[in-house]
């Protein structure tokens, strides 16, 4: 009965279609921040300063857990787009193309599409591809079937001179280096993105949209105005520290690679570095955020739009020395998921929910019927009453090459991992939430059932 009252209220609090005869429609404002963590203030930070997303929760439902398919950009987005769990999609990786693995796949944005609404994606929702041809790159982002628009931005010439920054691996890692910036927000290709966000708002008229607000901070390089940099005097920082008697890592699970080699070579000044850093990109990007929301202000938009902010994985900030994803950690698998909608009245949800459960809960707010196999299930009654429980698990999965891989699910208590080399982790959240202590072989009987668990819901490769 709440969840009808909820759809009832969402529908209730839509204006007038455009068309007469036409049923309303919500428009849709899909905000993903690239390698964005729980590092926001209203998720608990108190160093951080993000008051734009912070205003943002507030009238909205903050998920406390949810957790995405894989801790990797490509292989998280076209997971969630799709409403497919990776090893459904056969993307994962940053190089594989979802429509080359599932030609007839539907996705969320194509479904509205296909029901009347206007779909723009400006920045990145899709992975971008890197530096591919025009074409290829179309492709990539699903122009055409996803969108009716796709656009994604570069810095200015001022944006690209630095007043400050370096690599902090002296060129062993090429993407990890920061650079405050010159000029101004819109010097940086997160200001344009909030530009265009606000100009296609304002030329949607009265036809129904949803639009994609795909910000590139804090993802790295960490790039920002200079003035975001100063929010953050470096001796004003923390670091994070391990405890001495940590459970060490299998081998899989962390550390690997060049990455591993250059982040246990990272002095304090170095990481200290890093975190201003990101803290500034995390910055940078709330006032964008910050200006697209206002527009919604501007327009008397909030009773007629579902507004959903993601970050499109988790991320480290030196737990277990690590200073990136990819992990099947807490810190990786687990990321920010707000949602405000008509008729949903503000609140925290603790239970669990998965990322590839978006498509189906899209679905539902915008009263469009899904298509059939979804992996996941709307989360409509969390945005009815918060105190709801969420899933029993979630799972999330990464590889290692094409023979490796881990899998890890994820209860109310406990997270047990999995690797192709035999090796096994066990964390009880109750006890541990940071997991510092692998308890696998003191809860052997815990392991074994979700062993099994895993095993169970472990979906199969896509259909050839």
């Amino acid at each position: 009965m709440k969840r009808l009252l909820l759809l009832a209220s969402l529908f209730s609090a839509i204006s007038a279609p455009a068309v007469p005869g036409q049923a309303a429609k919500p428009n849709v404002l899909f905000i993903v921040v690239d390698d964005l963590r729980d590092t926001l203030g209203c998720y608990g930070n108190a160093v951080v300063k993000t008051p734009h997303v912070d205003r943002f929760a507030a009238r909205g439902v903050r998920f406390e857990r949810a957790y995405v398919q894989y801790p990797v950009c490509n292989p998280s987005r076209s997971s969630f787009l799709a409403g497919l769990r990776p090893d459904q999609t056969g993307v994962l990786d940053n190089h594989t193309v979802l429509r080359d693995r599932l030609p007839d796949v539907i996705t969320f944005p194509q479904l509205l599409k296909q029901h009347g609404w206007h779909t723009a994606a400006l920045g990145k929702i899709f992975h971008l591809g890197g530096g591919r041809s025009a074409e290829a790159r179309a492709r990539f982002v699903d122009l055409g079937a996803s969108w009716h628009e796709a656009r994604d931005f570069a810095p200015t010439e001022i944006g690209r001179r630095k007043s400050a920054g370096r690599n902090l691996t002296g060129g062993a890692l090429s993407w990890c280096a920061w650079a405050a910036a010159e000029g101004g927000d819109e010097d940086q290709p997160d200001g344009q993105i909030a530009r265009a966000v606000i100009a296609a708002i304002d030329q949607a008229g009265d036809r129904p949209w949803l639009i994609g607000a795909g910000f590139m901070k804090p993802h790295d390089p960490f790039i920002a105005p200079q003035r975001y940099f100063d929010l953050y005097p470096p001796e004003s920082l923390t670091l994070h520290r391990d405890p001495a008697d940590q459970t060490p890592a299998p081998p899989l699970a962390v550390g690997f690679g060049a990455f591993g080699q250059a982040f246990a070579e990272f002095t304090d000044a170095e990481r200290r570095e890093f975190l201003r850093a990101y803290l500034a990109c995390t910055s940078f990007m709330d006032a964008q955020v910050g200006r697209v929301l206002a527009e919604l202000d501007r327009r008397q938009l909030w009773d007629r739009t579902v507004v959903i902010f993601v970050g499109d994985h988790g991320y480290h900030l030196g737990e277990r020395d690590w200073w990136n994803k990819n992990t099947l950690f807490e810190r990786s698998c687990r990321a920010p998921l707000i949602v405000a909608a008509p008729g949903v009245r503000p609140g925290v949800a603790r239970g669990l929910v998965e990322f590839v459960d978006l498509f189906p809960t899209i679905a539902e707010l915008c009263g469009v019927p899904p298509p059939a196999g979804l992996a996941g299930q709307s989360f409509c009654p969390l945005l009815t009453d918060p105190s709801n429980p969420g899933k029993p698990a979630a799972l999330t999965v990464v590889t290692r090459g094409p023979d490796r891989r881990g899998d890890s699910i994820r209860t109310d208590r406990w997270r047990y991992t999995q690797w192709s080399d035999g090796a096994r982790e066990l964390y009880d959240h109750d006890a541990d939430p940071e997991e510092t202590k692998n308890v696998v072989d003191q809860y052997a009987d815990v392991a074994a059932r979700l062993g099994e668990r895993l095993e169970a819901k472990r979906p199969g490769p896509p259909s050839e």
